[in-house]
């Protein structure tokens, strides 16, 4: 196991250079710099923009700098933002627990309403319910993220608001009027939540049960039950744990997606995390914060990826890491 990890470690590396690399290029082969709109200033001189450009580097060749970030890298920095020259490390680590708060908690949350309802369908196969859910699972899958996300602030908190209806809160993480406390927190936190979660449920839900209804065809469901096991047991405790083998691809590949995910969430409802900030580094041209997003969303895939494959062994002892 341990000689396993740290070959996959080592295979990050080269995989990490690609991604940073193609990153980098392509934001520098777009047209367009952060210093471009200062030259079409007519209260700018051109001599102040050129200086610019030179401070921050950028009269360079991007190959050159692309090397000069990697030594920086290599070092620990991750240098300065184009935008406002404050370090790019201390920003993203002040965004980066909001980001993994809204990820885990959306993630738990879409297993908490998919495990059970997708277990529940594959019992009672071929019911009105399995059909309801099945249906509903579709639908949840294929409703986009931008689309959900404005339907949920029409609802929870435009028209709830002029109905007189308790309404949610729809920007940042607490009431700058004077919240912070954690029932404040929670009811920022309900409508990005659901918004991200959402289509999680409906594909987990129908993968839930597609997988159970193959167990229980099994062998050793029906001796199970043949030995007087009640159905509780059978169902959740022997049929479900092959079953969710199966899920927990998906669920290993899942906390990147959300996180990644997040960058259209966090904007909508102004969510103080890293995809709202790579969003506003996009529109800026911040080439370093760009750069050290997409290296930590890198980062977080692979991660995420091993962890699956370790976890793996311990729900199905049959696999093994070598």
């Amino acid at each position: 196991m341990t000689a396993y990890i740290l070959r996959r470690l080592l295979a990050m590396i080269p995989i990490l250079f690609g991604v940073t690399f193609l990153t980098f290029a392509m934001i520098n082969l777009i047209p367009g710099s952060p210093v471009l709109r200062l030259r079409d200033n007519p209260k700018i001189r051109p001599e102040a923009a050129i200086e610019l450009e030179r401070q921050l580097g950028l009269d360079k060749p991007w190959p050159e700098r692309y090397v000069t970030w990697l030594g920086d890298l290599a070092h620990g920095d991750l240098g300065v933002s184009l935008y406002n020259r404050l370090p790019v490390a201390d920003r993203i680590w002040s965004v980066i627990p909001n980001t993994l708060l809204l990820a885990v908690l959306s993630l738990v949350f879409a297993l908490v309403i998919a495990v059970p309802l997708g277990v529940y369908a594959a019992v009672k196969h071929r019911s009105l319910f399995d059909n309801i859910a099945t249906v509903s699972g579709v639908a949840m899958f294929a409703i986009p993220d931008v689309w959900l996300a404005l339907v949920l602030v029409w609802v929870f908190a435009l028209k709830a608001k002029d109905l007189g209806l308790p309404s949610l809160p729809v920007g940042g993480m607490v009431d700058p009027r004077g919240g912070g406390d954690f029932g404040d927190r929670v009811k920022h936190l309900i409508l990005p939540m659901v918004a991200l979660s959402l289509a999680q449920i409906g594909g987990w839900s129908a993968i839930i049960r597609s997988s159970m209804l193959e167990v229980l065809s099994n062998d050793f469901v029906r001796t199970a039950k043949a030995k007087g096991l009640s159905d509780r047991v059978v169902y959740y405790v022997h049929a479900f744990k092959p079953a969710f083998i199966t899920l927990l691809t998906l669920v290993g590949l899942a906390l990147p997606g959300l996180i990644g995910g997040a960058i259209i969430i966090e904007t909508i409802f102004a969510w103080p995390g890293m995809g709202r900030l790579t969003f506003e580094a996009i529109g800026r041209r911040d080439y370093t914060m760009i750069m050290a997003t997409t290296l930590m969303f890198a980062v977080l895939t692979m991660a995420s990826n091993l962890l699956t494959d370790v976890m793996y062994v311990s729900l199905d002892p049959r696999i093994r890491l070598d």
